[in-house]
């Protein structure tokens, strides 16, 4: 569990404005040098700092993966779970506490293979917390086998003579299982970038961002010039984020043109938080009084600890 450090100003109380440095974390990141992910990084710095959003009600939960080394270089309070189990962690941190800003981070493999079941849940529940995947279509940390969003006929460690399943669509996955926001970005697009994560954390309801993060040491078929020859985006084309069935059209599209930016939104659907009784009174159930004596809480720490 990675704790959050606050800044403060000399009057003692945490400053009106925050940049991007408030949100740097005290580990420096091992990923290889040139990869998306630190692209990603710096955009939820930056958008973070430019939502004002303090450091210390944000909660960042990760798998297991590269990319999944997030929240140890990430300024907040942090989580880093089992690999694809990390949107189950993270709607129990938002259950408990409806308060505070959630976002999960993660890959391609952690959220789409091991973690899709949780995938295909989290949104159906329109649990309300922003889901950012790093997806390089490899499987980066442990040496290049391929992913779920591996291109059919890639050659890689696990298919020398190429990939012979078709790839997952995670865009419109997200669209069929319930999302209420789905986007995909660009890791060497940042300014665009921290606009989409602004969007998704304002946003009510279960938000994906599908970002293409290039690893430059596994994955030389989809690299930075492949993206950046293809992607378009979506606002330049004055698509509709309300048209269901344009997004689905405009999703499936992987050849000369692939497009980034949101694909959906549907806006005030109601949240999981929202719709538990429990939580209907009283705040967060974090606040809520246990139940319980002294005596009896005191014996359960004794035996927790």
């Amino acid at each position: 569990m990675c704790a959050a450090t606050t800044t403060k100003d000399v009057a003692g109380e945490f400053p009106v404005e925050l940049t991007a440095k408030d949100f740097k974390g005290l580990v420096e990141p091992d990923w290889c040098p040139g990869c998306g992910d630190f692209g990603v990084l710096n955009a939820l710095q930056k958008a973070c700092a430019e939502l004002n959003i303090p450091p210390h009600e944000i909660v960042t939960v990760s798998g297991i993966g590269c990319s999944s080394n997030f929240p140890g270089y990430f300024n907040s309070y942090g989580m880093h779970t089992l690999h694809g189990r990390s949107l189950a962690v993270a709607t129990g941190v938002k259950m408990a506490n409806h308060e505070l800003t959630v976002i999960v981070t993660g890959g391609d493999g952690d959220g789409y293979g091991i973690g899709g079941n949780h995938f295909t849940h989290t949104a159906r529940r329109n649990v309300d917390l922003t889901y950012i995947v790093m997806n390089n279509q490899i499987y980066g940390l442990t040496t290049g086998q391929v992913s779920p969003t591996s291109r059919q006929g890639m050659k890689t460690k696990s298919t020398p003579f190429g990939s012979v399943e078709r790839p997952v669509n995670p865009i419109t996955a997200a669209i069929m299982n319930g999302a209420t926001f789905v986007a995909r970005g660009f890791s060497g697009h940042s300014k665009h970038l921290i606009e989409l994560m602004q969007k998704a954390i304002q946003h009510k309801g279960f938000a994906l961002i599908d970002i293409f993060s290039p690893c430059v040491t596994y994955n030389h078929d989809n690299d930075y010039p492949f993206f950046r020859e293809r992607i378009k985006k979506l606002e330049d084309e004055g698509h509709d984020p309300s048209d269901w069935k344009s997004a689905c059209e405009k999703a499936l599209m992987w050849d000369d043109t692939i497009y980034t930016g949101l694909f959906l939104q549907i806006k005030d659907a109601p949240t999981l938080d929202q719709q538990e009784p429990v939580l209907e009174d009283g705040g967060p159930l974090a606040r809520h009084p246990l139940g319980l004596s002294k005596e009896q809480a005191e014996r359960i720490f004794k035996r927790m600890m």
